[in-house]
């Protein structure tokens, strides 16, 4: 079922609604039409209790300064674009810069900033809430009417899925995300450096001190960065890993092993056996482990912090614009754009 109410004004004079998806196991999400933030995401651990395992805002208020983009869709270009310019079919664009000199996840005001225009669809057992916005051509410096439509569902089964469709007028880039932070103890529990985590990538991308890929492809193996089997995600802070010194933790592209629909990687609170297994269609993942999340009032008296929680957003390569051997953002006129993450949440004793 979806339950809708009020969550509050926007800055621009439009309501914001709280929409609340649930199925028979009493899992339940919940998304603002603000941003499309997902508020909150409450699912069952191995003793029968329900743990809301994002990380989020007290209040609307709060995320209109949602440092660190909670539960944001993040769009028109997830992670970052240096310089903040592009070239496209011969011609140059340039952007608006908002992380230094750079174009971070899509600008001063991206997706995440914005209101969507939402509609119920699916049925009591799965329900869906189907977002849609269009972002004029020039938006942020990007070129083309784009039309964008993002769905979010809740299956039978426990599955959160989140599918991504766009099109366009003009060639652009679109990478479009969401940047939930997943703390599966509970969204107030502390660090996460116990939590289990697998990734299904031999390679992932290193950066240069403006969290920039700088080219490379590099192989996991007998680094800090090897996920292929599961791990406690806070073995590697203190590795003295160079990559690991220069942010205080992970923020890194990974490269998903395979093509299509495929396993990209697990969690799991060995506390209360929540795991969350994430399997999508996109090149590549973020994994980004809170490191410069401020300590502060969250929702549910949770302090945050560095470390709180991790985030998985699935995307194309960081900065592909600047590295032709990356799997790019290209969308051409009149195609589409499609991207579909899923989190499937179950339990271990």
């Amino acid at each position: 079922m979806i339950k809708k109410r009020e969550y509050g004004t926007a800055k621009t004079g439009e309501t914001v609604y709280a929409y609340t998806l649930e199925n028979a196991n009493d899992m339940s999400a919940e998304i603002i039409t603000y941003g499309g933030i997902v508020t909150k995401l409450r699912v069952p651990d191995k003793n029968g209790n329900h743990t809301d395992v994002v990380l989020g805002r007290n209040n609307l208020e709060e995320y209109f300064e949602n440092h660190g983009y909670l539960g944001a869709i993040i769009g028109r270009h997830a992670n970052r674009i240096a310089g903040s310019k592009f070239e496209l079919n011969g011609k140059a664009y340039v952007l608006n810069p908002n992380e230094k000199e750079n174009n971070l996840h899509g600008g001063k005001i991206g997706f995440d900033k914005l209101v969507w225009t939402a509609r119920e669809e699916g049925t009591d057992e799965e329900p869906s809430l189907i977002l849609t916005l269009r972002s004029p051509d020039g938006d942020e410096g990007f070129p083309g009417n784009l039309d964008v439509t993002v769905t979010y569902s809740l299956t039978a089964d426990n599955v959160f899925r989140i599918c991504y469709r766009a099109h366009s007028d003009k060639d652009t880039v679109v990478n479009l995300t969401n940047h939930s932070y997943f703390n599966l103890a509970g969204c107030g529990s502390g660090v996460i450096d116990n939590q289990l985590l697998q990734i299904n990538a031999p390679f992932f991308t290193p950066n240069d001190d403006e969290c920039m890929p700088t080219g490379e492809v590099l192989s996991v193996k007998d680094t800090p960065f090897d996920f292929m089997t599961p791990k406690p995600i806070g073995e590697g802070f203190s590795s003295g890993h160079e990559q690991i010194r220069m942010f205080g933790g992970y923020d890194h592209n990974f490269v998903i092993e395979g093509c299509g629909m495929r396993f990209a990687a697990r969690a799991k609170c060995p506390e209360n056996g929540v795991v969350m297994t994430v399997y999508t269609d996109a090149p590549s993942m973020q994994l980004y482990t809170a490191n410069g999340l401020p300590e502060g009032s969250y929702k549910g008296g949770a302090k945050g912090g560095v470390h709180a929680a991790f985030c998985i957003e699935t995307q194309c390569f960081p900065n592909a614009m600047k590295h032709m051997h990356f799997p790019g953002p290209i969308l051409k006129a009149g195609e589409e754009y499609s991207h579909t993450t899923e989190f499937r949440f179950t339990t271990e004793m």
